[in-house]
């Protein structure tokens, strides 16, 4: 509902829930790129993925991974992007989440990458 309110008006509005105390306005931001998401818009998906990539929380952690699923259903290539930057950083359930449905090696390769990262 979010995503498609914003739609015709400025994404910034994504941004500051990203940003915000509250852990389910944050929630808010990265599930309202759904919406974008469907319509092959994947920039705001990423954008915030990485904004709520340290978050503290494991619900954050199961929606910004969903959502960079969803974004590799139809197009591999920007979530692979994201992965080859980011997967040694990303927790470990927003990791898995994303990589859900990526063939068996390239999971493997993705959790391995986590794996060589310096412990935090």
């Amino acid at each position: 509902m979010v995503g498609a309110h914003l739609a015709t008006r400025p994404r910034a509005r994504l941004d500051k829930l990203a940003r915000s105390r509250n852990l389910w306005q944050r929630r808010i931001a990265i599930v309202a790129t759904q919406h974008f998401i469907r319509q092959g818009e994947f920039d705001d998906t990423l954008r915030i993925a990485r904004v709520l990539m340290h978050d503290s929380h494991d619900l954050i952690h199961k929606a910004v991974g969903w959502m960079l699923r969803e974004v590799g259903k139809r197009d591999r290539a920007p979530l692979e992007a994201f992965l080859d930057a980011h997967a040694h950083e990303m927790p470990r359930t927003m990791l898995r989440y994303s990589i859900e449905r990526l063939p068996v090696s390239d999971r493997q390769r993705y959790m391995g990458a986590r794996k060589l990262a310096a412990p935090r």
